[in-house]
């Protein structure tokens, strides 16, 4: 496996004056110094954050993908995010 193939792929679809998106920014901005993930923050109005809301039906703001996966709409649930990237890390 590449260094690139390990990495998590996390996607945050973000709204305007949403603390949730903010938090959840702050986390995965911490979280990817120790652990092998890229983020990246879309924002709701976009072609895509439309396409993606559209897919997932988040009942709330952020909605947060992990390797374009539904992980959580809403606050992000830190401590599960964080086992969840310690068991990547591990199986890697």
């Amino acid at each position: 496996m590449t260094a690139q193939e390990s990495l998590t792929k996390v996607t945050v679809v973000q709204a305007p004056a949403c603390h949730y998106c903010e938090d959840a920014a702050a986390v995965l901005a911490e979280l990817s110094v120790r652990f092998a993930l890229t983020v990246r923050m879309v924002e709701r109005d976009s072609a895509e954050g439309r396409e993606l809301i559209g897919r997932h039906r988040p009942p709330m703001a952020p909605l947060v993908l992990v390797d374009e996966e539904f992980f959580s709409s809403g606050r992000l649930p830190r401590r599960r995010l964080e086992k969840l990237l310690q068991l990547r890390a591990a199986a890697a």
